[in-house]
């Protein structure tokens, strides 16, 4: 049996047994992602979890990945970050995360903008990295993204909080005809050509989010092989619901393994799913991150509605926990905006740490996430207040 198949058999033996929390993003036209545990997004399996004490992140060593998710405060999606692109807007954000000792970005490229202007958007990516390397952080960085409505040209412009929505790149029709895959295709081969030796990658994230579904498994695959024919010194990963799917992905031979727990319904929760992905991911020789995390809330799902109280930020619910364990992290997300997902944004929800002025939305939140670097220190000013640009969403929208 050989390394890559006793590897994969591992995994899928071992997340079938563990708690597994599945709760990504793919779904944001209002239902939950698939969840093959049964749990119903919360990663319990019906298990009680044990009883913890207050993590003490000054007893715990620096981890080595620090990241955050990015999109600028007043983009609903990756084409309008790009197609948008401010270089004062990325430095300004990216030198805030500095502040916090984040080491890691992740975001997302767009086939939109490449289709519409590839040496524009070329040299935009050059600047980004340039940016964040100058600040002292890696990127990991994507090329194609399920989670999202369909690409249509009204919804990629739209910047109307109470409508704008992501968007998934390329369209379901694409994915599902493989007639259609010489574009993408191309993208993959153009991006590889410019970077795929660039040491300011972290990664690259082939697609986000393929999930369960088979005909966007098959085009995520597809487009691995042809980053993997290509592939230079950065690693090759793809984004993942859960430890579950990793399954399937180091089949095809990725570098990295990733996944996404969002939220939790109590600290245990968590942190007995954090132990049982570590389980696995010690007996793994490829790197495993977190890739998406946010809070605890009491309520599961991207489309359920949160109490009151817990439609806000609370990075230092979990920072903790998943510093102790161990795993390299991007929380959502860097920039205080209205929820990214559609869903979520109905109820009222808001994210994220830094608001555009430089001021943070929890001073607690600030100070767990740079204790992940080994220092709890922050100085800087609170404001648990919505933007003034995206108040009119503060009670929810209407769709």
């Amino acid at each position: 049996m050989d390394d890559r198949f006793a590897r994969r058999e591992f995994i899928a033996a071992s997340a079938a047994a563990s708690l597994v929390g599945v709760t990504g993003c793919s779904s944001l036209t209002g239902g939950g992602t698939s969840n093959p545990a049964g749990s119903g997004g919360d990663g319990t399996g019906g298990r009680t979890a044990a009883p913890r004490t207050t993590v003490d992140q000054s007893e715990l060593e620096p981890l080595d990945v620090r990241g955050a998710i990015y999109i600028p405060a007043r983009a609903f999606n990756f084409y309008q970050q790009w197609a948008e692109y401010d270089r004062e807007v990325i430095e300004r954000d990216l030198g805030y995360a500095s502040r916090v000792n984040i080491n890691a970005i992740r975001t997302w490229a767009s086939l939109e903008v490449w289709r519409e202007e590839p040496e524009a958007l070329r040299e935009r990516i050059e600047h980004f990295l340039s940016t964040a390397d100058d600040n002292g952080q890696q990127v990991l960085l994507g090329l194609f993204d399920f989670a999202g409505k369909e690409p249509t040209k009204e919804r990629l412009h739209d910047t109307d909080p109470q409508t704008a929505t992501g968007v998934r790149e390329p369209s379901s029709k694409v994915m599902r005809n493989k007639r259609r895959w010489d574009e993408p295709r191309e993208y993959v081969r153009w991006f590889m050509e410019h970077f795929k030796d660039d040491d300011r990658l972290l990664a690259i994230e082939v697609m986000n989010e393929p999930g369960w579904r088979s005909y966007v498994q098959e085009f995520a695959h597809g487009m691995y092989e042809i980053a993997d024919e290509r592939q230079g010194e950065v690693r090759l990963t793809v984004g993942s619901t859960s430890m579950a799917n990793n399954a399937d992905y180091l089949d095809w031979g990725v570098d990295a393994l990733q996944f996404h727990y969002n939220f939790a319904e109590s600290p245990e929760v968590y942190a007995d799913m954090l132990r049982s992905n570590r389980d696995v991911a010690e007996d793994l020789d490829v790197p495993v991150w977190l890739s998406e995390w946010q809070r605890v809330r009491n309520s599961t799902g991207f489309a359920t509605e949160p109490p009151d109280d817990q439609k806000y930020s609370n990075y230092s619910s979990l920072a903790p926990l998943i510093h102790e364990a161990g795993f390299g992290n991007f929380f959502w997300s860097l920039m205080v905006q209205p929820a990214f997902v559609p869903a979520q944004r109905r109820h009222g929800v808001l994210n994220g740490l830094f608001h555009e002025d430089g001021t943070v939305w929890s001073l607690d939140d600030a100070r767990s996430i740079k204790a992940m670097s080994g220092d709890p220190s922050f100085d800087g000013e609170e404001r648990q207040k919505w933007p003034e640009w995206a108040a009119e969403v503060k009670g929810g929208t209407e769709r």
